[in-house]
């Protein structure tokens, strides 16, 4: 861990057999002025972040160990740590994820995944929106809520991961596509319409819970897919009483197969302004970046040392955090064909992240806390 990033905390032991079958101490309940929320950077200043792997694949079995070596393979600590919550694994608030990213000093910023299995493109038969518009899932919204407002300490938490991209099941296509007319207003296409409905019943149940200290984050694919007009991003916005950061997701080559190779620059360039577009005020952040490193034509390290010396640079200056997806996966049985992102695997991508975040080292900030309601 780079010292400048760690912060130490001190509570009581908990050593309880009910504690132990938990796997850690169950959140208490803090009083309303210890509740800590996120704020920007400092002015200049950017948040770096990661998601740092997981073991199975699944994105929320993430480990020390791995944040860890990416924080040792590019010489600075992060400021958050993303990871998922996938509610076919458990309703119930990540702690033990949670706790372990901010004993780092790092903001755990929580993909709430509200889905019955990892399997894209196809509709939700579970965790569906109208499902969750009926109020089904309620009451473990409440208790989610409320064990947030346990944790005490700031939270980052999305819902509705890359809601303009198809793979997901909360995107438009699932969900009534561009046709208007069975749900809310004639006039609107019922798909966004739904997520917008959902997105903000979920952020008012968490809030009701009393979790001021989770800041909401809406999260966009850089592509509208598929590009029809009904299912542009801006559709999707549910308000800025709703949203705290606007987020992006901007790769590269995602295998070594692919020839579609989108350069960082180019796609930034044409998604900010539509986002800065959709609120005055509100932080952006690049939730998501990287860029196979074994592509036959794309340099992983050129790529990547091109998109962090943009930001750096503030090209563009609502931008205040980014975090690169560390993750190795198989994309069919030849293991020449995997996805390599991982910068601890590859050296030359490993030595860029040293070079531009040491270089810009002073305007990397730890978290800035400010008291929940401020």
């Amino acid at each position: 861990m780079h010292p400048k990033r760690q912060r130490i905390f001190a509570g009581a032991v908990c050593t309880s057999v009910l504690s132990l079958l938990l796997g850690g101490c169950p959140p208490t309940e803090p009083p309303a002025d210890a509740l800590k929320k996120i704020a920007p950077p400092p002015t200049g200043r950017f948040y770096h972040g990661v998601f740092p792997g997981s073991v199975t694949g699944a994105e929320d079995d993430i480990s020390a160990e791995d944040i860890t070596a990416y924080e040792q393979a590019v010489g600075e600590g992060v400021a958050w740590v993303y990871f998922a919550h996938n509610w076919y694994q458990s309703r119930a608030f990540p702690l033990n994820s949670a706790t372990m990213s901010r004993d780092r000093g790092a903001v755990p910023f929580i993909r709430l995944m509200l889905r019955s299995s990892d399997v894209q493109n196809q509709a939700e038969p579970v965790f569906n929106l109208p499902a969750i518009l009926a109020g089904e899932f309620d009451a473990d919204l409440d208790v989610w809520g409320a064990a947030a407002r346990g944790f005490g300490d700031a939270l980052l938490v999305e819902w509705g991961t890359e809601c303009n991209g198809r793979w997901f099941s909360w995107n438009g296509v699932w969900n009534g596509g561009g046709e208007p007319g069975d749900f809310g207003d004639p006039a609107v296409p019922d798909g966004p319409e739904r997520f917008v409905a959902v997105f903000r019943h979920i952020v008012e149940r968490i809030r009701a819970a009393g979790a001021d200290n989770v800041s909401f984050v809406w999260h966009v694919n850089a592509d509208d897919v598929p590009a029809e007009a009904w299912n542009a991003l801006e559709n999707y916005y549910p308000g800025d009483d709703v949203v705290d950061w606007l987020a992006v997701s901007v790769y590269g080559p995602l295998t070594p197969l692919t020839d579609d190779a989108p350069v960082f620059p180019t796609v930034m360039d044409s998604v900010y302004p539509r986002l800065a577009g959709l609120s005055a005020d509100k932080p952006i952040i690049v939730a998501e970046f990287g860029c196979a490193a074994n592509h036959p034509t794309v340099a992983a390290n050129e790529w990547a040392g091109d998109a962090l010396t943009q930001l750096l640079g503030r090209r563009w200056p609502r931008i205040i955090g980014f975090s690169w997806w560390n993750e190795h996966w198989q994309n069919d049985d030849y293991p020449a064909h995997d996805t390599i992102m991982r910068v601890q695997e590859v050296p030359a991508l490993a030595s860029t992240f040293r070079q531009v975040l040491g270089a810009h080292e002073s305007q990397l900030s730890a978290p800035v806390t400010v008291e929940a309601g401020r």
